[in-house]
């Protein structure tokens, strides 16, 4: 096995001189530098891990909470997901998934193992239990979500608020005045889960605000559901011409359903929804849709994670300001139409 004095032998170098190249902890010449990953490269070194992670006192791992709750939509997860673990690679960490809802003990738990660097959660409450205790934590974390009160915490996400906000400016713009949310599962909103509560809020606030007609409605994600929760919205305001939904699990059947109720798309009922563009594109028609950019905030996350373990401060808030595509799914509702 070729060691690093193999290396410092070979580029004509001290071993230490070696160590702070593969380390960056002090500044090498260029030439010097050049010559030492020249060697590496020639004698095929590979700097052992657990050395490493001793030299530095770091585990070179990070741990993701994301305790698998029901009404979770795992396909958008699993992208933010993959996100945090490709991001992490670049700083050369690994990633810990956590799945248990051991809710703050879990966090107690993994900060004293000593096994992670520093910690990301997810799924976060208006008024998380975990909160209390990342501010006292001896690791750094990252929330990808935000509590009610985030003060001395450092929170990372879409702004959900302005994503639900969005879509009915969208449907307003086409002249839509009776509008209505089809949002998450009932258990979302019962569990108290920020994104959803968000979403909902800055969506009928802009309703006031443009005063137009506008109702909210949770919605579990089978196609019975679905169609119970649209004779719901009917029911609320047989008026309605906009639609927004909020609820990637259910936007496949929010069309099927639809004609069923005598309302074609986008004729009779304009569609948006907020979820990846993937998802937005494949359906027929394609959906006007505000992205959720699960990548994007995985990448946040992570690198504000390791820069907080380097020690570089950070901001406490970062919303990711939402961008709608419109697609086939909504059109311009004309004046004296049947609906």
């Amino acid at each position: 096995m070729v060691t690093i004095t193999d290396v410092a032998r070979h580029a004509g170098v001290a071993v230490s001189t070696v160590s702070y190249v593969l380390s960056g902890k002090r500044a090498i010449s260029t030439a010097t530098r050049e010559r030492v990953l020249a060697s590496i490269d020639v004698l095929g070194y590979h700097p052992h891990a657990g050395a490493r992670a001793l030299a530095s006192r770091r585990a070179n791992v990070i741990a993701l909470v994301l305790p698998l709750r029901t009404g979770m939509h795992l396909p958008v997860l699993m992208q933010l997901v993959t996100a945090v673990v490709t991001a992490a690679r670049q700083f050369d960490h690994d990633v810990l998934l956590m799945t248990s809802d051991e809710g703050p003990a879990g966090l107690r738990r993994i900060a004293a193992s000593a096994l992670v660097d520093g910690v990301l959660v997810m799924d976060v409450e208006m008024t998380d239990p975990r909160a209390p205790v990342l501010r006292d934590l001896e690791r750094p974390s990252v929330l990808i979500g935000f509590p009610a009160d985030a003060r001395g915490l450092t929170c990372v996400d879409l702004d959900f608020h302005s994503a639900g906000a969005r879509c009915v400016e969208h449907l307003s713009g086409l002249g839509h005045t009776h509008v209505a949310l089809l949002g998450a599962p009932p258990v979302v909103y019962q569990r108290d889960t920020g994104f959803a509560h968000r979403t909902r809020a800055g969506f009928l606030e802009a309703a006031d605000r443009l005063g137009m007609a506008a109702t909210a409605h949770p919605c579990d994600e089978s196609f019975v559901a679905v169609r119970q929760a649209l004779e719901r919205v009917f029911a609320a305001d047989p008026e309605v011409t906009g639609l927004a939904v909020h609820n990637e699990a259910a936007v496949a059947h929010v069309l099927a359903v639809l004609p069923q109720l005598g309302r074609s798309v986008p004729d009779d009922v304009s569609v948006l929804a907020i979820c990846p563009d993937g998802l937005a594109e494949s359906i027929n028609p394609p959906l006007s849709s505000v992205l959720i950019p699960a990548e994007e905030v995985g990448r946040q996350a992570v690198s504000l994670l390791m820069r907080k373990l380097d020690g570089y401060p950070v901001p406490d808030a970062t919303l990711l300001r939402p961008t709608l595509t419109p697609r086939q799914s909504t059109a311009p509702h004309l004046e004296g139409s049947p609906r």
